[in-house]
């Protein structure tokens, strides 16, 4: 199939050719019948199953239109025809063997609508199947072929109207190079070519069935490429021109016009690349136009190119001295040159230095800062796009003068400045201004070179000199600073004093940005530093003299050493305490080291009993009326007019424990009694003693009581308590005697008298003690007191049959009746005669009331 599809081309490309020369259609028949065996030799081995029919349309020239259709199965041969619609058209057709499915029918008339079919026949000729479709030929090929150059990269192409053409194309050829265009009229122009290059020219014309065969070409070269164009102006009435060389170019042409078109056009046709345009006029824009030209005097592309003349030089030039605060200038003026953009005014010093310039788009311009103290020389240069004018003629003037060097400052004696500097070139006077920080301000004129000033400490001078002349004054120098000493403190006083620290204050001092606090004694130096006005200095001595200095600093200066000492005295030294003596149970002497001097010294006891104190200058004092049973700390302080001393190291004290307040002695049987107490302040336990001629009785407690035996009866005691602190102080209290119970009787009888009447009879203790008698029964109580010196009581009105109880009693001096003295039980029966028998029933408990 590819094979087929090549052929059919080719045989389309050779129809072509064959319908541009005489006799085009016979030779393109023939052209194409020799082509018929090709198309069946390739296509015979093609073969297909199809046996649906189609065809479509596969190229269109103005003479003839080439179809392709499908494999028919059964087809004995396919007949390819065109008929026109127009009434002139003749139909054309041909028959092709059952091997072809590729063919074209020529010849046909251009531009014109053909309906195009290919039948399908078998054997007898009759139609198997068709296919069909509606097909233009190409427009006829245009003639009168024109074609020319005008510019080096175009060429315009020029021919005769093709009837029924929508469209053209154009191409240019050259070597391998084509450039194709598509235009809608007889004319079109080719762009992107080559400089001085030949190309061969076609055209073809086209509508909507294809494009036609191919123009008779034609030859055209391009014309030469624009030369570039380089310009300048040397000086203000010449612009020197030079191309770079174009190939193919034997001649160049010039031409040199005013852009204002003022003026005459120069020209100029030479051989040469450079060329020179003189008595321009200065500061005026200039239309530069070249182009080459080839050995045929064909010029080439022009080149166009903007040219100005250099300005004249300025006129009139005026120099005149101007200054501001910070810098001085010479202010320059001149006329304006035509034709420039901005000027420089330079200025020149002594042996030609060239110096600080200005700039200007006008016609001045300051020049600053520039050198003091000198004379210079002022020209004015005129610019343009071409360059710089001649220099002006130069104008001179002369500078103020320059400020002093070399200054210095000095206090050769404190409160006075003296300030110097070195001579100034083309200076008249001196003026010296001095200005302190707060403000004051004064001033020296001189024509010498030193100027004094008073000074005062803790202040800051700015201090600036300027040399004057007739033009005026030097601009600013530097200005210097000298910052005196820092002054002294004032008003310094202590504002806490202790046995080892001082707290010093002082009113600020001007100028100080730090404080030395220095303490001296006779052997020590203790330092302080502080950018305050208070300063506490501690780790000293206690009770000695200092001398305090209070000294201000400046880190310019450095320390003021001429401030004045003040004397402190520290407070004074804790006491220590050697010993403490009792002088009596509330009195207590303390001793300490006397360390202190013109010191008072005061000693405390301190306690939960409250605090005692005593005073003294010496070295002890007595502490009195301190309570019993109480413990203190006990500590010394010393005072001087400087302060008070810390309290010295405590030592305890412990008074002898309390005396109770309340005793008493109770005796429980004839042989034991009960001592109690109240409890006493700081006793721990007791010791009771009760003591007579005949013996002791004691205990040891710990409580407030405690029973006391071998009491002998109706005897005198003494009776004494100690009280024991818990570290064993003791106290001995004394009170008063005590004397034990009458003896009980012994041998109590019980004795029946008459009747109702009985007997109470008993054996009495030594001594004179008087006794009561208690006789008592359920029934009946009874109680007899006998005189004193009887040992026998009469009881009457009994009754018989009753148990009686009886207690011979005997009763203190006080009246007190002894209770613990035995009970005996009788019983009084009732007898046959009227009468009682007394029968005893042995003792009674004194505690239990049983028989």
């Amino acid at each position: 199939s590819r094979i087929c599809l090549s052929a059919v081309k080719l045989h389309a490309a050779f129809a072509q050719i064959c319908s541009q020369s005489a006799g085009g259609e016979t030779y393109q028949t023939m052209a194409i019948r020799g082509l018929t065996y090709v198309l069946l030799a390739c296509i015979a081995n093609i073969s297909s199953s199809s046996t649906d029919f189609t065809m479509s349309i596969y190229t269109v020239t103005s003479r003839s239109i080439s179809a392709r259709w499908s494999r028919y199965v059964g087809a004995h041969s396919y007949r390819f025809s065109a008929t026109s619609n127009a009434a002139t058209g003749q139909p054309a057709f041909v028959i092709f063997n059952n091997r072809f499915i590729l063919g074209s029918v020529s010849p046909l008339l251009p531009a014109t609508l053909y309906n195009v079919k290919v039948e399908v026949l078998d054997g007898n000729g009759n139609v198997l199947a068709e296919a069909q479709s509606q097909q233009a030929t190409a427009p006829d090929v245009p003639l009168d072929i024109n074609a020319y150059s005008k510019t080096s990269s175009s060429i315009t192409v020029n021919w005769s109207a093709v009837p029924k053409a929508t469209r053209y194309v154009l191409k240019a050829k050259a070597g391998s190079s084509i450039i194709e265009t598509t235009v809608n009229d007889s004319s079109g122009t080719l762009t992107g070519l080559q400089p001085y290059t030949l190309y061969t020219i076609s055209v073809q014309s086209s509508n909507v069935g294809g494009n036609s065969q191919s123009s008779q070409p034609i030859e055209t070269r391009t014309v030469l490429a624009a030369p570039v164009i380089h310009s300048s102006s040397p000086d203000f009435k010449t612009i020197m021109v030079s191309l770079e060389p174009v190939p193919q170019a034997v001649k160049y042409s010039f031409i040199i016009i005013r852009s204002d078109a003022a003026g005459n056009k120069i020209k100029k046709t030479i051989t040469s690349t450079n060329t020179a345009f003189t008595n321009l006029d200065p500061g005026v824009w200039y239309t530069i136009k070249a182009h080459a030209l080839d050995a045929n005097g064909i010029p080439g592309d022009d080149k166009i190119k903007e040219q100005i003349t250099r300005p004249h030089a300025p006129q009139s030039v005026q120099a005149s001295l101007t200054s501001d605060s910070m810098n001085i200038g010479v202010v320059v003026s001149w006329n304006a040159s035509e034709g420039s953009t901005n000027y420089i005014a330079v200025p020149t010093g002594k042996f030609r230095i060239l110096l600080q310039n200005c700039t200007s788009r006008s016609t001045s311009c300051i020049i600053s800062p520039i050198a003091c103290g000198t004379q210079y020389n002022v020209t004015v240069v005129a610019f343009n796009e071409a360059g710089a004018s001649d220099a002006a003629n130069a104008t001179e003037f002369t500078s103020v003068p320059c400020s002093p060097n070399y200054i210095r400052i000095r206090e050769i004696r404190s409160g006075n400045l003296t300030v110097s500097w070195s001579p100034s070139p083309l200076t008249d006077y001196y003026t010296t201004f001095v200005k302190r920080d707060d403000g004051l301000e004064v001033m020296c004129n001189t024509s010498l070179t030193s100027c004094y000033f008073r000074s005062k400490c803790g202040f800051i001078y700015f201090i600036s000199v300027f040399s004057y002349n007739k033009v005026g004054h030097s601009p600013p120098g530097n200005v210097l600073n000298y910052t005196t000493a820092p002054c002294c403190p004032t008003h310094i006083k202590a504002l806490f004093v202790s046995s080892d620290t001082i707290e010093v204050k002082w009113n600020p001092a001007r100028g100080a940005e730090m404080y030395e606090t220095k303490a001296q004694d006779s052997s020590s130096v203790v330092f302080c530093n502080d950018t305050s006005t208070i300063c506490t200095l501690s780790g000293l001595k206690c009770n000695t003299i200092y001398n305090m200095t209070v000294y201000s600093y400046s880190d310019i200066r450095g320390f003021n050493y001429s401030c004045q000492k003040k004397s402190i005295t520290t407070g004074p030294c804790s006491p220590s305490i050697l010993n403490i003596t009792k002088v009596n149970p509330s009195t207590i002497n303390v001793l300490w080291h006397q360390n202190n001097r013109n010191a008072m010294y005061k000693v405390f006891a301190f306690g939960k009993a409250g605090v005692r104190s005593c005073n003294s200058s010496g070295h002890s004092c007595e502490i009195a009326d301190l309570p019993c049973g109480a413990t203190f700390s006990v500590s010394a302080v010393a005072t001087t007019p400087e302060g008070k001393s810390l309290p010295s190291y405590s030592l305890p004290l412990e008074t002898a424990p309390c005396c109770p307040n309340n005793f008493s002695v109770a005796q429980i049987t004839q042989s034991m009694t009960n001592v109690s107490w109240t409890a006493a302040i700081g006793a721990q336990s007791y010791t009771t003693v009760l003591e007579s001629s005949k013996g002791q009785a004691k205990c040891h407690t710990g409580e407030t009581h405690c029973l006391l035996g071998c009491i002998t009866c109706s005897t005198n005691y003494t009776v004494s308590l100690s009280t024991v602190s818990e570290t064993g102080l003791m106290s001995v209290c004394n009170y008063q005697g005590y004397s034990s119970s009458g003896c009980c009787p012994s041998a109590v009888k019980l004795y029946r008298l008459r009747s109702n009447a009985l007997r109470v009879y008993w054996h009495a203790t030594a001594g004179s003690v008087n006794y009561i008698v208690n006789v008592t029964s359920n029934n009946a109580n009874f109680t007899c007191s006998p005189m004193s010196g009887y040992t026998y009581c009469d009881i009457s009105e009994i009754y018989c049959g009753d148990i009686y109880t009886v207690t011979v009693s005997p009763v203190s001096i006080d009246g007190s009746i002894v209770t613990f003295c035995p009970m005996k039980m009788y019983s009084v029966s009732c007898s046959m005669n009227s009468g009682a028998m007394v029968i005893y029933r042995g003792k009674r408990s004194l505690f239990y009331n049983e028989a």
